[in-house]
């Protein structure tokens, strides 16, 4: 069987982990510090906070760039849930925005329309690895003071024009889930070279406390552990060749897949896509449904997903009339996931795409 995904650990990881249990500092401390300031250092930012989710990280960093009630944050409609509960959880509105069918990321183009007085920030997500058009979306937000938030949860070390991921916008937000291009198991992190926003959200994520039991601020308990941390520290050293090995499994899917109504993932240029997933649309010029195909290479013993079936807009936590985003509708009914990760092997991408190709 050849997995959708599968985590990496090996014995640094666990070597770290024992180093941990046996120190009996289990919690925040010193291993999250220091892969804090690892991560800001990959990621070139002055600052990173390290939390338990990614999800805490995106309600954190919009908590630390003022975002409240009664406030707007436009949001990509094609991504997980997460990129808009997280504004939901600030007691703002999401604003649903439609994606470009190439990069499967926010259509800038769409924005502009959607920007009212209430509008604070704009969330972009650098889907499945891919790096939005930041200068497009930076010069937006310049034009309206609107702060820009980064969702890097599938982008560790993707660049755009040789910037990295979670450098670009106001704030970057990361995900160590399991199956993410890294891992701490569950884990995120919030990067940022504003000292104003680092300092609030160090509060924020250990309830809003200035020092040891003065709170200033209503926070949250989403501490990262020194297990967790000694997790990342050691995944971190490993990140770029974890990316190195996807993008060489992506181009030999790029160089064998070759059936008609199989449309590639499309990076744009100057930009370093790493592949968190490696997405095909299956159009209906292909000789399968999506779904034929699904079953058809499970048959044969091949995992694949579906990142996403349905807009966010369409879920039924929106409760709002459902805006006309046809490219995010369509993209939905399209998009299939090929497994692309490190242990992946030559021979294997080979099969898939004879099956593919052959089907």
């Amino acid at each position: 069987m050849i997995p959708i995904a599968k985590p990496l650990i090996q014995n640094e990881e666990i070597s770290a982990v024992t180093e941990v249990l046996r120190s009996g500092k289990l919690a925040s401390g010193s291993k999250v510090k220091e892969f804090e300031e690892r991560f800001a250092d990959y990621c070139n930012t002055d600052f990173a906070v390290a939390t338990n989710s990614g999800t805490s990280a995106l309600h954190t960093a919009l908590l630390a760039e003022n975002i409240t009630h009664n406030d707007e944050v436009i949001v990509p409609d094609f991504s997980f849930v997460a990129t808009a509960s997280s504004v939901l959880m600030c007691g703002a509105k999401p604003v649903f925005a439609d994606i470009n069918m190439d990069t499967y990321n926010i259509d800038y183009q769409n924005i502009e329309d959607l920007i009212t007085s209430k509008t604070k920030a704009i969330i972009c997500v650098h889907l499945f690895g891919n790096p939005c058009d930041m200068d497009k979306l930076i010069q937006i937000a310049n034009e309206h003071d609107l702060a820009i938030i980064e969702d890097a949860a599938q982008a560790h070390g993707s660049k755009y024009h040789n910037k990295k991921a979670g450098s670009l916008g106001d704030a970057g937000c990361f995900s160590f889930y399991a199956t993410k291009n890294m891992t701490t198991g569950e884990g995120g992190m919030i990067t940022t070279s504003d000292p104003e926003v680092y300092e609030k959200a160090k509060k924020i994520i250990d309830h809003g406390q200035k020092g040891r039991y003065l709170h200033e601020i209503l926070g949250y308990n989403y501490r990262m552990t020194d297990i967790a941390a000694a997790i990342g520290i050691e995944q971190l050293k490993k990140l770029d060749k974890f990316n190195s090995e996807r993008q060489n499994n992506a181009r030999r899917y790029n160089e064998k897949l070759n059936a008609d109504g199989i449309i590639k993932p499309h990076p744009m240029d100057n930009c370093e896509h790493v592949y968190h997933q490696y997405a095909i649309r299956v159009t209906e010029d292909y000789s399968m449904s999506r779904e034929e195909l699904i079953e058809y290479l499970r048959n044969n013993e091949i995992i694949t997903a579906v990142h996403y079936p349905s807009c966010i807009s369409s879920q039924p936590l929106f409760n709002n009339k459902e805006p006309d985003n046809s490219t995010s509708n369509r993209l939905s009914k399209e998009i299939l996931s090929l497994p692309v990760h490190p242990s992946v092997k030559e021979n294997e991408i080979k099969f898939i795409c004879d099956l593919i190709n052959e089907a």
